[in-house]
């Protein structure tokens, strides 16, 4: 009775010499254990995805990331000539190019002008 006394009054608890072996071995037949459940359920999943694969070819169902990657596809046709299409490269001459101008906006004006006043300006 002495000696129960003693570890719950906090002493010292008699040391087992084989208690750091039977750690490791209960810690490794933990990690076998979790390594068989994640193997049974890996292999449940795959039989899984067999069925399903076999149900989309049954009825022509297409899996889900084909549909959204075929539904991004078919936003970015449709955008193309839209006003709310993401910016992309500006087209050539369209103006925001740093062109080399050959004529300038008076020369243009100028072209427009009835015959008179194109000779009243140009003097």
């Amino acid at each position: 009775a002495t000696k129960d006394m003693g570890k719950m009054l906090g002493g010292d608890e008699e040391k087992d010499p084989d208690a750091e072996k039977k750690e490791e071995e209960r810690q490794e037949a933990l990690r076998q254990e979790e390594e068989e459940r994640k193997a049974k359920y890996q292999k449940m999943e795959a039989e899984r995805e067999t069925m399903r694969q076999g149900i989309r070819d049954k009825y022509g169902i297409k899996k889900r990331e084909e549909k959204e990657a075929e539904a991004q596809a078919a936003m970015e046709v449709a955008a193309e000539g839209s006003l709310t299409r993401p910016k992309k490269a500006i087209p050539a001459g369209c103006g925001n190019e740093e062109e080399e101008e050959d004529e300038s906006i008076l020369d243009t004006v100028m072209k427009y002008l009835p015959g008179p006043l194109q000779d009243m300006f140009k003097k």
